[in-house]
């Protein structure tokens, strides 16, 4: 540390283990204690992230999906046999007999172009269920969010910010059935109240969903879908 004009001044410096970048930051004393809580905060975690880590890493998973004809695929917790059609029109998917999903692409498709016009399908389908679900269980609660939003998630089904009332939930929740969804959104939305997984974590989220554990180990024991990550 450095001292100017009477005052601390403090230089941290980190480098990214994924990217390599190298950066530094400059504050005083109370940056630092700042920084102290934040970096305690993310240690006392560790053991957390690595349980859920190693729980998704044992748990069952598809086979990677090549996104051919009479491949299985699962929206909201059915089971669906995909039907490749080839067309020059727009892409397209829809669903059909409640046992088959049809997946118009160019000819020329490519694994990726596939892939992202399922999780396009996926995400407006399981945003469109959110603001119904969000109303009831923000009633049932007490509790209020301010954003929602949907990402792909590797080792979670959800996450929240409980300072900007925000929620994120897996995209992965649209193959489940929707009480798993609900189940999601409710386990987040009691992280407005108690951010740790502790016993009044549980009697919140028991007061609010009795059956909360029933759809928890539903998610814990079902098939996720394929990822690299699965490979680590």
């Amino acid at each position: 540390m450095l001292e100017t004009s009477g005052q601390i001044k403090i230089v941290y410096q980190s480098v990214s283990s994924k990217s390599g970048y190298y950066g530094e930051a400059k504050g005083g004393a109370g940056r630092l204690k700042q920084l102290m809580k934040q970096l305690n905060s993310v240690i006392s975690k560790i053991p957390w992230i690595k349980k859920q880590q190693l729980k998704f890493s044992l748990q069952e998973r598809q086979t990677m999906r090549e996104y051919v004809s009479s491949e299985s695929h699962y929206f909201l917790g059915n089971r669906y046999r995909l039907n490749v059609i080839q067309t020059d029109a727009k892409p397209k998917i829809e669903i059909k007999r409640k046992t088959r999903i049809d997946l118009y692409v160019k000819p020329q498709a490519s694994f990726e172009n596939k892939e992202r016009l399922m999780d396009s399908f996926h995400r407006p389908e399981l945003k469109k269920q959110l603001p119904a679900l969000v109303s009831k269980w923000e009633l049932i609660t007490g509790l209020h969010l301010k954003e929602i939003k949907i990402k792909k998630m590797k080792t979670k089904w959800g996450t929240c910010n409980p300072k900007c009332q925000r929620v994120w939930l897996n995209l992965e929740l649209a193959k489940k059935p929707p009480h798993c969804l609900e189940y999601g959104l409710v386990h987040e939305l009691t992280h407005l109240k108690e951010k740790h997984h502790n016993e009044q974590f549980e009697l919140l989220l028991k007061s609010y969903m009795p059956h909360w554990n029933q759809c928890k180990q539903e998610l814990s024991n079902g098939i996720l879908g394929y990822s690299e990550w699965a490979k680590m």
